[in-house]
């Protein structure tokens, strides 16, 4: 069942926008004849856009969720569609989240992408005379990857350029400096996504033995922890993995987590409330677990066979954190000891300010230096 309370905060902010304050960073804006720069990632779960704030003082940044619903005017009998939050707040029994494999998988979802995205350009005003950068996950997936391209070129945006770099890349960039030393510098990036695991070695912006894995994921955390409250509330309450995504969202913490309390609607009336001790945090325990396992065991077995010199010098860098799953408080550090046990050595680890919009924010940078040069 469906948090009550939360789906009432969702229905109040139905999509979010940032100032460059609370975003992290920079940009030029457009002025005269210059092209507006604009970075964009196309989430699996969420969609996040960021370019000069109309004030010219950083970044503006627009979140929602990536999805839609479909439903019939009652009138007409016309197909309507809904997107983001206000498609998972109003038809939660039909929503589609099309890029649940990180990429539009095949024609239809790549239309159904493009019904999306074009909806939320036009409802943001986003300047058609732009270049933009947009941020690619690490997914063996030529098709997918092509549906994508598609997807952003067939825009209203991006007429002066368009250009694609790796998400882990565009995110590991706020995390390494205020501008793009991130692309001069060799180190290792470990992205925690909501459908993949990704890991790859860069040496000056180069992408060297890219790793993935669809076992250690953000939405299989959502799964356990969905598991696991029907298991610690003895099967009397069943969520779904939105509100367990929620859950984890606003309570998971490795430094301070704290029980908490929600209530929801029993079929047949009455309200059942209940406390949450532990199942949050074992379901982000064992997931921390597994990644340090693949990160140590098979990414960075593959890149000492790759690139042996490559693997000495970036492991004498921080690693850098990036993905949704890098916002819960206290993972990096719990990262840097469990890897650095595993491995027998210390590892430092670094994580942006907001690994949530770190992609989009690298991509904008990147977006913002192209069109200075063009």
């Amino acid at each position: 069942m469906s948090n009550e309370a939360d789906a009432e905060a969702e229905e109040s902010q139905p999509e979010s926008e940032e100032s460059a304050e609370s975003a992290g960073n920079v940009g030029s804006a457009s002025s005269g004849g210059s092209a507006t720069p604009i970075g964009v990632k196309l989430g699996s779960t969420r969609t996040v856009i960021a370019l000069p704030s109309e004030t010219g003082a950083g970044l503006r940044t627009i979140q929602t969720l990536t999805c839609l619903a479909e439903y019939e005017d009652p009138l007409t009998g016309e197909t309507k569609y809904l997107y983001g939050e206000e498609a998972a707040t109003e038809y939660p029994d039909k929503v589609q989240y099309m890029l649940r494999s990180g990429l539009p998988e095949d024609e239809d979802r790549a239309e159904l992408t493009k019904q999306f995205f074009n909806s939320v350009i036009d409802s943001h005003d986003i300047p058609e005379d732009s270049v933009v950068v947009y941020a690619v996950p690490t997914i063996n997936n030529p098709a997918g990857i092509e549906n994508l391209r598609e997807v952003i070129e067939q825009s209203d945006i991006g007429n002066r350029l368009i250009e694609s770099y790796p998400e882990s890349l565009c995110g590991a960039i706020p995390a390494v400096g205020n501008e793009l030393e991130a692309v001069e510098e060799i180190f290792v990036a470990l992205n925690l996504g909501s459908t993949n695991l990704e890991a790859s070695a860069y040496r000056r912006g180069e992408q060297l033995s890219p790793f993935r894995t669809g076992a250690v994921t953000g939405n299989e955390v959502d799964r356990a922890i969905a598991n696991y409250v029907e298991e610690e509330t003895q099967g009397r309450v069943n969520i779904d993995t939105n509100t367990a995504r929620e859950y984890k969202e606003q309570h998971a913490d490795f430094d301070e987590f704290e029980p908490f309390t929600d209530i929801i609607q029993q079929p047949g009336g009455g309200r059942h409330e209940f406390t949450i001790e532990w199942s949050v945090m074992e379901a982000v325990d064992e997931y921390l677990d597994d990644v340090v396992e693949e990160f140590a065991n098979t990414f960075l077995s593959q890149l000492a066979n790759d690139h042996m010199k490559v693997y000495q010098l970036a492991l004498d860098q921080p690693i850098v954190l990036t993905g949704g799953m890098a916002c819960i408080p206290g993972i990096v550090e719990e990262f840097e000891e469990r890897a650095s046990e595993e491995l027998g050595r210390e590892i430092n680890a670094i994580a942006p300010d907001r690994a949530d919009l770190a992609a989009t924010i690298g991509a904008q940078r990147i977006a913002a230096q192209l069109a200075e040069t063009q």
